[in-house]
This record gives C-alpha cells, structure tokens and sequence, in this order.
C-alpha cells in the first residue's frame, strides 16, 4: 500500500472516543448532579456553584461593563456627543453579528439623544471591515464620532483616516487585535493587551450590549434589558461563539425576551422562519440567523438592519418577506458552489493538506459557509474564492484543533485583505496570484496525523431503554446549545430494530430499535431514531448495530427520538458489546 493510500485509509476512519472526564465531575456526582455531573464538568464547571449558575442563567451572571479596558472612555466620549445632540455614525458588519449589534447601538444612541448614522459595508462591493469609504460616509453625515461594532480592531489606516478628518473613533470588536493600534482612538476589546475582563468570548452584538449597559448606567436611566438582550442573543448565537460564561446568559435570558418580543420586525421574522412560541438557539441558528445573514452575503446588509429596528408593521412584513426570498436564493446558490467545488477538489488525488479553489460562477457571498460545509465533509481546511475581474474574494473554514488563522498569517503579504478567527478567515487575493499561492499553501499544509483522523466525541453511552423523556428533561438543562455546550452526543448499543427502515421527505429515514438481544419485559419502549440525509446509508441499520446521535423532541412523533450522527455494525454478541452501557 502506498502512503497516499495509507493516508486515505486513516482520513476516512472515523474514531468514536468519549470526552475526557475532569476530576470535577466527581465533586458534582457527590453533590448529586447525577447523570449531568460529568457533562457540566466538561462545561467547566467546577463547584456546585457553579452548576447552580450554569443551569439557572441569571442577570447576577452579567459582568460589570466597566472592568472591560477602555470602557469607561468610550463611555465618556460618546455620552459627550449625545448631551450635544451631536451626531453619531454607528459602523458594523454585514452578517447577523454585525447587524444585530449596529442595529443595538443605533436604537440605544437614538434613546439617549443622538442623532445616529448606521452604516453597513456591502459585502460586494466593499468587502468586510471598518474602511475609508465607510470614514467618508461619516464625514459627509456630519458625524463627530464613529463607533465600530464587530469591526475596526485591525483597521489602522481607517481609524487613522477618521481622525485626521476631526472625527472620534471608538471601536468595539472581538476579533484578534492587529499591531500598533492608533493610540488617539478608543479600543474597546477583551482581547487586547491589559484587558482583564472576566470573560473574553463576547461576540459583536455582545460588546454592543455591554457598551449599552454603560451608557445607560452612567446617564442614569434604568437598563431596558429584555430590549437589549433580545437583540443581543441573535448575534451571540449566530455567530458560533462559545455558549459559556456571560454568553451563556445572554443567549438564554435574549432568547426569552425573543418569545415575549411585540418588536413587529422580530415577530415578522419570526412569521417567515415559522417560529412559535418558545425560542430555541437552534431555531435562532438556523431559521432566524440565516435570513438576517442572506441580505448582506446576496444584497445589501441593510435590509436586515432595517427589519430589527422596524416599527411598521406592514413595513416589517414587506422586509420580512424579502429576506426569505434571498435566503432561498442563498440556499441555491450555495448548493452550487458545493457541488462545482466538490468536483473541481475530488478531480486533484494528491489529497493537499489544505484545498482551495476559486470561480468566477461562484457568489462570493456564499463561499465562506460552502467552504464549511466541504470541510466538515473532506476534513480539510478549505478555501473557496469568488472571482470577480481581478480579484478573488472569499473565506476559508478550519477542522477541529487546527488554527487556520495563524496558518494563513504567516502568507498575510501576499493577500490584498485578511482577517478572522482559528476556524475561519476572509481573504481577498489578485486572481494572477492566486495558482501561487494556492501550491505555496500546499506545500506549507503539513498537518499532524492525528488531526487528520475524523474524531466523534460523545459524552453518554447508554442502552436503548434508558434514553427516553426523563433523560431528555434532565439533559434540557443544558439549553441552550451552542459552541463548546453542544447537545450531548449519545452513545447508544447494541441495537437491532424492531421494526423496517422507512424513508420519509427527502432522503431521510426513520426507524425504531431495541437493545439488541432483549426479549419479553426487558426491552421497554422501542426506541425511534432518524436519520437526515441517510436513505443511502440505511443498511447500516441492519443486523447488530450501535449509533451515535442526539436525542432531542420532536414534535411530529410527539416524543423523544435521536437523530443519528453515526452508526456502525457491532460483530460481537449482544453481551459483549454492551460496553459502558451497563
């Protein structure tokens, strides 16, 4: 066998390994959190104080605004302007983190007396970040001070512009900080040097609320909460930062204010994403986020800006409206890039450490979560580049435990634009560099084996018949899910149906198991399991069987079912696959 097939072989395994148990969870198991002991341990979770905060997410659990360094600045120099009546520009970004917190800002501004400019990059014809244009448009508004929400913290030349034009600048970002920061302006970032803010992980719309919080503390009026935490939540759950800490409780307090929210362009988003009643953060991530998002990557960012702070409501449903459509676009036309860019990477069996392709028919608003899709499937990084004239501008997405950003820093120079995060980065390359730097990243691209190797962390391994609706109370105390507070993943043997796979919609099975080798009283409540997407895989549910999946409710079956993640043939008998079932 050759090495490249040897390497083949060790990608396509895929290791099923249980998380890690911290030493805490046997403090929480003595304190009698039971089933959940190792589970909040693996949270970071200590005490049983601290699993009392964890599973009751409570204003107490809000940090004061202040300890963030430059904060008490910022609040000084904007407060100024609005006692002036002075005008504010308000720069974001346009994805749902940076619209959400612009829109924050904006309304807070507007409350305490400003006159206040929003302003949103378009991701087409000025790509991301805080830029002269955006200082330009300020200057023509008349405004005396910029704030940056979800931008700005590496945008030197921008600030420095401001500046020299007779404007303030104040910037609140979460992304790595560049160098040499122009020392007349106002940074407002947890990961800046000397920032000793108890939490570092708050998103754009998370920094926005915290400056909210400040100015309403300092001017003296009481803190509209819910208000603030409803728009704060869309952008700390889209945005994939961890769901821990002070995130934690935004997310879920924001997400009860969401359900009791009588804004008419939350409920008319609401309407169009079919959602009802209680607010779940997978609903916000994937039926609320993805329509705010699909304005700024298809059209303008403004349209979702304007649908959060409308007060119309035939305005908001019109807005509403038109966002849907553009998210049904986006859903085509990411499903194109997916299946050009699959062909286009699988045609190239040298297997790279890293793949990146670029065409001119991709939508450059698009790429960034079709490289994140192709990742999650190849388990490389990926880089995807829409090409328009003489540029080629796009994203690339990560695989777990590797940090994409420092790779890619080391190539900054030969990139027209850079920035982002470990697992996800915005670039923009002249096309006439781009076959350079694509065999340069390659050749570069000398990963460990070991992250090469497809790994499924699961936190539970249990029989059939004790997963049902107690376990699924008990586990939805960890709600709401997120980044590094993931549904658990179950893992459940040995299996065998009690019954035939039957496919339903498009490509998905549903089916009902048993503990394998059962008969008469002991084999409880078949047990439903679905599989998304596994038509073609069903056979894996033949003969002896385990699964890894998440169990969740479904309000079809109108109970617990686990949506299967994995599944695998088991060749020993019953008995001896039970493993840590018990």
């Amino acid at each position: 066998m050759t090495v490249t097939e040897q390497d083949a072989r060790r990608e396509q395994r895929v290791e099923w390994v249980e998380k890690p148990v911290p030493e805490a969870a046997g403090h929480l198991q003595a304190a009698g959190y039971g089933t959940l002991a190792a589970l909040l341990a693996r949270r970071g979770v200590a005490t049983a104080a601290d699993a009392e905060t964890f599973l009751e997410p409570h204003r107490r659990g809000l940090h004061d605004p202040f300890l963030l360094r430059g904060m008490e600045a910022a609040t000084e120099r904007v407060l100024a302007v609005c006692r002036d009546r002075g005008t504010i520009a308000v720069v974001g970004d346009y994805d749902a983190d940076g619209v959400s917190a612009c829109a924050l800002l904006t309304a807070v501004l507007g409350a305490l007396n400003a006159e206040v400019v929003p302003i949103l990059p378009n991701r087409l014809t000025e790509g991301y970040g805080f830029q002269l244009v955006q200082v330009r448009k300020a200057k023509r508004a008349g405004a005396s001070l910029i704030v940056t929400v979800d931008c700005g913290t590496t945008s030197n030349e921008a600030v420095e512009e401001a500046i020299r034009q007779g404007m303030d600048v104040v910037v609140t970002d979460h992304h790595l900080p560049g160098s040499d920061f122009p020392s007349r302006a106002i940074q407002v970032n947890p990961l800046q040097d000397g920032c000793t803010y108890p939490f570092r992980d708050l998103c754009g719309a998370g920094l926005a609320f915290k400056l909210a919080q400040a100015l309403f503390r300092r001017s003296g009026r009481e803190e509209p909460l819910a208000a603030l935490l409803r728009v704060a939540c869309l952008g700390t759950i889209t945005d994939v930062v961890p769901l821990v800490g002070e995130n934690r409780v935004i997310a879920a307090l924001g997400l009860q204010a969401l359900a009791k929210s009588r804004s008419p362009g939350l409920r008319a988003l609401m309407r169009v994403a079919r959602v009802e009643g209680a607010v779940s953060s997978t609903e916000v991530a994937f039926r609320l986020g993805p329509r705010l998002n699909a304005a700024g990557r298809l059209a303008s960012a403004d349209l979702a800006l304007d649908l959060l702070l409308a007060r119309d409501r035939v305005q908001a449903a019109r807005l509403a409206a038109q966002l849907d459509s553009l998210n049904r676009q986006r859903q085509a036309e990411e499903r194109k890039v997916v299946e050009q860019a699959t062909e286009v990477l699988s045609a190239d069996d040298r297997r790279p450490g890293i793949l990146v392709a670029w065409s001119p028919e991709w939508h450059r608003g698009v790429v960034g979560i079709a490289a994140g899709r192709l990742a999650r499937e190849l388990h490389r990084p990926v880089i995807l580049l829409g090409v328009e004239g003489e540029t080629g501008a796009g994203s690339g997405r990560s695989i777990p435990r590797l940090d994409l950003h420092s790779f890619m820093a080391g190539f900054k120079a030969r990139m027209e634009r850079f920035g982002g995060h470990p697992q996800a980065i915005g670039l923009s390359v002249k096309v006439s560099e781009l076959p350079a730097l694509k065999a340069d990243l390659e050749a570069a691209a000398h990963w460990r084996a070991e992250l090469l190797v497809r790994r499924r962390e699961y936190e539970l391994d249990l029989p059939p018949e004790r997963v049902g609706l107690g376990l699924l109370r008990q586990l939805a105390q960890l709600e709401p899910h997120g980044e590094a507070n993931r549904r658990p993943l179950i893992r459940l043997r040995p299996l065998e149906r009690s019954g035939p796979v039957r496919e339903f919609g498009k490509d998905h099975v549903k089916l009902r198991v048993r503990r394998a080798g059962s008969r008469g009283s002991d084999t409880g409540s078949p047990l439903q399991l679905l599989g998304w997407g596994w038509r073609k895989r069903k056979a894996s549910f033949d003969g002896l069987f385990e699964v890894l999946g998440e169990l969740e409710w479904d309000r079809y079956a109108d109970g617990p079912v686990v949506r299967v993640e994995d599944a695998r043939p088991i060749a020993d008998d019953p008995q001896s696959a039970a493993g840590g079932a018990g």
